[in-house]
């Protein structure tokens, strides 16, 4: 079971009135919103810099949620945020939506999200830029072995 502790960065992003749907809780596209807003919010806080102004820029090249509890506004969030794969041009997150109780945290879905580096100006890959690989090192999973 997914935990809270098991992400390094769990990011503030609340729900808006907007995001509710005609069945009274967030429909389903805007969970990959909140993928989105939290791993860029991210981003620039992490690494001090309006990622925005980098010649290169980060575009989703994959993602994908599994949907485990219901959230409906004004609940508020914290997305987790974790590295499975830091490659030459790409960063494959693993995310989770958690929803803040007050009390705990409860998790609501899971999901997974690659940006690939691309030229700014000509969209061919490039190297992941250095300010990024800095703060996006320390969420690196890193295997373990028992033995």
């Amino acid at each position: 079971m997914t935990q809270d502790q098991d992400y390094p960065v769990l990011w503030p992003v609340p729900t808006r009135w907007a995001d509710n749907d005609h069945y009274g809780h967030v429909n389903n596209v805007t969970y990959y919103s909140y993928f989105d807003t939290a791993v860029n919010a991210w981003l620039m806080h992490a690494t001090g810099t309006d990622i925005r102004d980098l010649p290169a820029i980060g575009v989703v090249a994959q993602t994908s949620c599994t949907f485990l509890g219901s959230i409906s506004f004004p609940d508020l969030l914290r997305v987790g945020i974790r590295i499975a794969r830091l490659g030459n041009s790409s960063i494959n997150y693993e995310l989770a939506i958690f929803r803040d109780t007050g009390d705990s945290l409860e998790l609501a879905a899971t999901g997974t999200f690659v940006h690939v580096y691309v030229d700014d100006t000509n969209r061919k890959p490039v190297p992941i830029p250095d300010v990024i690989r800095a703060a996006a090192e320390p969420l690196v999973m890193r295997a373990t072995s028992e033995g």
